[in-house]
This record gives structure tokens, sequence and C-alpha cells, in this order.
């Protein structure tokens, strides 16, 4: 696979995604850490996409490996805690960098911390020039400063990178958003779709408030859908219904 032009888009939803993805998912069933067959698997998905003729962009969490709030509930100081958060991001995006690499896509790795040796400074136009020529930007290191989760990075990078859609992958056969937890509550029943403000105004917990507010603001809708489910992905690429629209 090489930086060749897109093949026909014309019956894509989208043409430009940014992909999030949930830091849990990686470790699959281990609860903790990288499972290579997990991150293949994903990167498969992405790649997949990719050959469809979308360009995709991807945010990375950390949840596998460390969450800034945990660390602070234990005594640390917040700030330092989530630059700790951040930088298990980028283990995260190196980790899928690797495995898409080695299936043969063309992959850039950008790091809103200055890390040379690894991964590219995030530059804007950068990224976009990397997406027009056909590959899989990973942004790490969240948006490079504390008191901000991996969700408003999405939004954030969405945004600035023009992305038609910000797409939020779950784990844990969650499809979408449910009434309730679905996993704890047998009379959930899914949405199929919301406002912003509903979210907001319900306290739906899928994506932080500053998240969903960016996207209220400049208009970009969000997908809440199972990343694990069989071509889920591809599904909605192609316009079918599946999992939650926020718009």
């Amino acid at each position: 696979m090489t930086d060749a032009a897109p093949t026909d888009a014309s019956g894509l939803r989208w043409k430009r995604i940014l992909l999030k993805l949930s830091g849990e998912a990686f470790a699959g069933e281990k609860g903790f850490g990288i499972d290579g067959a997990i991150v293949s698997r994903i990167a498969d998905d992405i790649i997949a996409a990719h050959e469809s003729g979308v360009e995709v962009a991807v945010v990375v969490g950390a949840g596998n490996i460390w969450r800034g709030m945990t660390g602070a509930e234990g005594g640390l100081d917040r700030a330092q805690a989530d630059y700790m958060g951040m930088l298990a991001t980028v283990m995260n995006a190196l980790a899928l960098q690797d495995i898409l690499e080695q299936k043969g896509l063309p992959t850039r790795t950008q790091s809103a911390i200055r890390m040379p040796q690894v991964a590219e400074e995030y530059i804007r136009r950068k990224a976009i020039r990397h997406l027009e020529k056909r590959r899989v930007v990973i942004f790490a290191a969240g948006t490079g400063s504390p008191f901000f989760t991996t969700d408003t990075t999405a939004a954030l990078r969405a945004v600035e990178i023009e992305a038609e859609v910000l797409l939020k992958g779950t784990h844990g056969g969650v499809d979408g958003i449910y009434t309730a937890d679905p996993r704890q509550d047998s009379t959930a029943t899914k949405i199929d779709e919301l406002s912003y403000l509903d979210v907001l105004n319900e306290g739906y917990r899928v994506m932080d408030s500053t998240a969903i507010t960016h996207c209220m603001e400049n208009q970009l809708p969000i997908v809440v859908f199972d990343l694990m489910g069989e071509r889920n992905l591809e599904g909605l690429l192609s316009g079918e219904r599946i999992g939650t629209l926020v718009q």
C-alpha cells in the first residue's frame, strides 16, 4: 500500500473522519496494557476505511495504562498525573502506528508534547497534508495541557483538521447511547439519535461536557458506536444506521 490517490469516495457518508479510540479497548480482556491481537483488529478496520477512500485521523486514550484522575485521587498533583496520562497515550499511539505500518499503511504519529525521537510535533497544516497524501494520522499526548480529556482532544483535533464527523468507538459490547447502562440495567433502551443539548441536559456519560460543547459550537456530528462490532466502522462509512448519532 502506498500514498496513492484515493479511490472513488462518492458512495461514502464522509470523506474525512476523526476516530476516537478508548485506551481500555487496547487492553482487551486483559484489562491492562496492550493486547496485540486487539490492536491488530482495530488496525484492520482502519485499513478497510482507508481503502474505501476515507481520510482517517485517530485520537487514542490511555485508560489501559494510566488515568490522570485516578492518579490525582491517589494523592498525586492533578496536573502531574495528567501529564503522565498524556505520555501513556503516546505508547498506545506508537503501538497502533507500528501495527498499521506492518500491514502496509503509511501512518504518522503527531504528539502535542515534543518528543522528536518517537513522533512528529503536532502541526495542524502538516496533519492535513498527511491526510491529503493518504496517510493515517494518529494524534497523541492529548491537547498537551492538563485538565483536558482525550475526548476533548478528539473534538478539538476533529474541528482543526476539518473532519466531517467524530466517531467515538466504545468497547464492552455497548453499541451506542442508552437510557441507562445496559450492562447494569436490563430495562435500558438504545437511543438512535440525540441533540447535543439532550446529551448535556440528561447527563449521558458518553463524552465529557467540554467535548460535547465544542462539537455543538462547531456543528460537528458525533457517532457513538461499538468499536469491536463486526464491520461496524465499514457499515457506518457506507451509510448504515449504526450506533447513536448526536447532532
